[in-house]
């Protein structure tokens, strides 16, 4: 019962959230702060330029003494963003999130953004998943003792 990245965003709210390269950074914190979310993605022509999350914020931003209302989103966005097809497994996302020590993952398809996934959504997946299994057991238990 492995369930696929399509079958998640399925049922996710459907609102990518998105802003674009020249978007200056206090306007995308807002943004983040309003839709209650922990990364956007920058996109350039409706294709994937980039993403931008709170941990770029706090790394490239406040640490290095920047102006969030004169830095623009392509000066400390994350430009090499690790992605995912909608056929991928929520497995293989909890790998490359793992491994590659990052809160959110993209979502492609024929190279257009669908989607996104948080760490949050892929655990509590893995968390369910589990729980349906560990309750079959149980009733299989049960049914045979």
């Amino acid at each position: 019962m492995t369930t696929t990245v399509n079958q998640l965003l399925n049922g996710k709210d459907d609102e990518i959230y998105s802003v674009k390269p020249d978007t200056f950074v206090i306007d995308a914190i807002r943004m983040l702060n309003e839709q209650k979310v922990g990364a956007l993605l920058v996109l350039e022509n409706d294709k994937l330029a980039g993403i931008f999350s709170e941990r770029d914020y706090t790394r490239k931003v406040i640490l290095n003494d920047r102006n969030s209302s004169e830095t623009k989103i392509s000066e400390i966005m994350t430009s090499d963003v690790q992605t995912v097809a909608p056929s991928q497994t929520i497995d293989e996302c909890m790998v490359i999130m793992s491994n590659n020590h990052i809160r959110h993952l993209p979502v492609l398809k024929n190279g257009e953004p669908v989607g996104i996934l948080s760490i949050m959504d892929v655990v509590k997946n893995i968390i369910s998943e589990k729980e349906f299994i560990i309750e079959q057991l149980e009733h299989y238990i049960t049914d045979t003792a």
